[in-house]
């Protein structure tokens, strides 16, 4: 499945009807969810969801947290963009992956993750009533699209909820979440977010 074309064929429906639907995002950090917000903001009704109990230490998450509220302040955007954020609860990450410390990046515990972040998401946007959800995890060159849109897919027929497929890093997608990062001057880490990605420390 070509992602980047699912996701134009929604905007395009959307755009005949004329009717903003509401989409609840899960995101990671500012930059990667600078190029994502400005696409989709033309489009949805934007309420963040920053659930990432993965991310160690607790001083990286707020920072990260905090770059993203900078981020919907300073840039302008058609509709305005409400933000949901979770506990942070490192421990609950660390019980889930359990065993899988060793695994390499990427790997099973990678895919433990992102089934959970975006379980909440779901669970969160069935509960509220949110047309869509989705998560700017796609736009890393460093992430599995198709693993992201699979979990998506799955867990939109458990919660009855519509998952907005995407492969962000499309159309220059990470290209222009750098630009947007120079512009906006966020804060770029160089690990994805838990402990055991902090010693390869890739350039996110």
């Amino acid at each position: 499945m070509n992602y980047q074309k699912e996701l134009e064929k929604v905007i395009s429906k959307i755009k005949e009807k004329q009717e903003i639907p509401t989409l609840l995002l899960h995101v990671c950090c500012a930059p990667c969810s600078s190029y994502v917000l400005e696409y989709l903001a033309q489009y949805f009704k934007i309420t963040i969801l920053y659930y990432n109990p993965n991310i160690y230490p607790n001083e990286e998450y707020t920072k990260r947290y905090l770059e993203v509220k900078k981020l919907i302040k300073d840039m302008p955007l058609p509709n305005k963009v409400n933000i949901m954020e979770c506990s942070y609860d490192n421990d609950q990450y660390n019980q889930l992956i359990k065993g899988l410390e060793q695994e390499k990046e990427g790997g099973a515990r990678c895919n433990i993750c992102f089934r959970m972040r975006l379980e909440m998401t779901a669970k969160l946007a069935s509960e509220n009533n949110f047309d869509y959800f989705t998560t700017t995890l796609s736009i890393s060159p460093y992430k599995n699209a198709l693993l992201l849109n699979q979990i998506g897919q799955d867990l939109s027929k458990q919660y009855n909820v519509n998952y907005l497929y995407a492969d962000f890093k499309k159309n220059n997608g990470y290209k222009r979440s750098i630009e947007l990062s120079k512009i906006y001057n966020l804060y770029r880490q160089n690990y994805c977010g838990c402990i055991y990605s902090k010693k390869i420390e890739i350039k996110e």
